[in-house]
């Protein structure tokens, strides 16, 4: 017996070379834009091994006059190591306390059904569709009022010290971490909770023992954006703090900008400084960030 195959039912497969076409189209799409996407990272660790003087002489467009110097010059110019350190003392307890205060909300309106279940998790939402700009003059009052003690900040106020950037930063990221751990946490079945509460277990113990150990992948992907965006903000920290030894990294790099000269080999080499301590937590928590961002993408 012989089985015929109509040449049109072969033809789209014949001319990608096996590949449907719109599958075809779609990789060479995302080619095309991650090239786009790549190319000014790549350019500018290219131009940050370059002497200035040889690209001032030859232009960006050419090759040769490779040097490290620029990391080095870069460093000592930014004084990077006192920014690396205040990014750090504002970075760390601000995703932790973010972390833990949403696990905290969404646990309640994942577990609990009350009247305010619903406008409590859009209470918490509405802080991300404000812009900060719209609160930059209540926010800056209202921490300059806030009075301290003189050992936690020199300016007896919230301004001019880290818990003041941590607090705003805290606030305007609570919400989305909230939203997705108490989406997460609605898909923990309800009957291993009822097999704890059948134990013995309280609440309290049923959340530290239980909840937060299933939800260790959203709260890894959940870490590596808060560290990107808290580490990258610029705005509060500029608004919040009037001394330069209190900046963040972000904000060193306007010291390797001069008044009426720019050296961008420099200023690359810089940037590249900057975004290394981001690349190498998504590398080391790449892993958990991609299977927590897929968690339920295959439930139906």
């Amino acid at each position: 017996m012989t089985v015929t195959v109509a040449p049109h039912a072969v033809a789209p497969l014949v001319k990608t070379g096996g590949v449907p076409p719109k599958r075809f189209a779609l990789h060479a799409f995302l080619i095309v834009v991650s090239i786009a996407w790549l190319f000014p990272i790549a350019w500018a660790i290219f131009n940050s091994f370059r002497d200035y003087a040889y690209t001032a002489e030859h232009g960006y467009v050419s090759f040769g006059g490779f040097t490290f110097q620029n990391y080095v010059n870069a460093w000592s110019a930014g004084d990077f190591g006192l920014h690396f350190w205040n990014s750090l003392v504002i970075t760390v307890p601000a995703v932790l306390i973010t972390l833990f205060l949403a696990a905290c909300v969404a646990f309640v309106l994942s577990r609990f059904s009350f009247k305010l279940n619903l406008p409590l998790l859009a209470f918490f939402l509405a802080a991300n569709l404000l812009p900060p700009q719209a609160l930059l003059i209540p926010v800056y009052r209202m921490f300059r009022a806030i009075q301290l003690p003189f050992w936690i900040s020199d300016s007896g106020t919230l301004l001019n010290t880290p818990l003041g950037v941590i607090a705003v930063n805290v606030a305007f990221q609570l919400g989305f971490c909230t939203f997705v751990l108490s989406n997460y946490m609605k898909t923990i079945p309800a009957e291993i909770y009822e097999s704890a509460r059948v134990d013995g277990a309280s609440v309290l113990r049923q959340f530290v023992q239980l909840t937060l150990p299933l939800c260790r992948p959203p709260l890894a992907a959940l870490a590596t954006l808060q560290v990107t965006w808290v580490y990258n903000e610029f705005f509060w920290a500029t608004v919040l703090l009037q001394r330069g030894d209190k900046f963040p990294i972000t904000s060193s790099l306007n010291n390797l900008q001069g008044q009426f000269f720019t050296d961008y080999n420099l200023l690359s080499a810089g940037s590249v400084l900057v975004m290394l301590p981001v690349l190498v937590i998504f590398f080391a928590l790449q892993r958990q960030f991609v299977s927590g961002l897929t968690l339920g993408a295959t439930k139906g």
